[in-house]
């Protein structure tokens, strides 16, 4: 009888914590039109740094911090990647990564007002979701509700994993910055 009083307990007062803290990781989002922060992204063993921009939907710049001088970005069309030291850059559809996904706030939402969220060491909660061959891992901090990272496997299927901090949600940003290279 007692372990049925734990469960029913636990049961009772577990949930709607979480559930008043998806709320308001969907509200925080609502209310967020575009995201600045730095990021250390692991991929296949190796470690990049750097600092991106997201506008939704579906816009993204990242400069990264290595001498390749790497840029990342995307119009809500395609993902471009770009070395600043070469004339040559790399282009996606933006709908074969990932990060069509990741991009979308509204796609976002609706996914995570439907997902039950898994809670991590009661720092984060983790919302997974599987669509077409992609399975994406999103973090949301616990205490603040923003975004604080993703896990996803990239176009040449490399497990990719970013970490995401000094977050500033409605910074006023220069929308120039989402223009594709000219063709050479």
């Amino acid at each position: 009888m007692f372990k049925i009083l734990i469960i029913f307990f636990i049961l009772t007062f577990y949930t709607p914590a979480f559930s008043f803290v998806k709320d308001k990781i969907v509200s925080q989002m609502q209310l967020t039109n575009n995201l600045s922060f730095n990021f250390i992204q692991m991929i296949d063993g190796q470690s990049e740094e750097g600092s991106c921009i997201i506008e939704y939907p579906k816009k993204i710049y990242c400069e990264y911090n290595n001498p390749k001088n790497k840029i990342m970005v995307s119009n809500g069309k395609s993902l471009v990647i770009k070395n600043r030291n070469k004339k040559n850059y790399y282009v996606y559809p933006l709908k074969n990564t990932p990060l069509k996904f990741l991009l979308d706030k509204n796609y976002l939402i609706s996914k995570i007002n439907t997902l039950e969220p898994r809670n991590v060491n009661n720092k984060y909660l983790n919302f997974q979701i599987f669509e077409n061959d992609n399975r994406i891992n999103i973090f949301f901090d616990i205490k603040t509700s923003l975004l604080t990272g993703w896990q996803t496997k990239d176009i040449y299927d490399n497990l990719t994993i970013t970490f995401i901090s000094s977050i500033e949600v409605n910074k006023k940003i220069n929308n120039k910055i989402f223009t594709l290279p000219e063709n050479n």
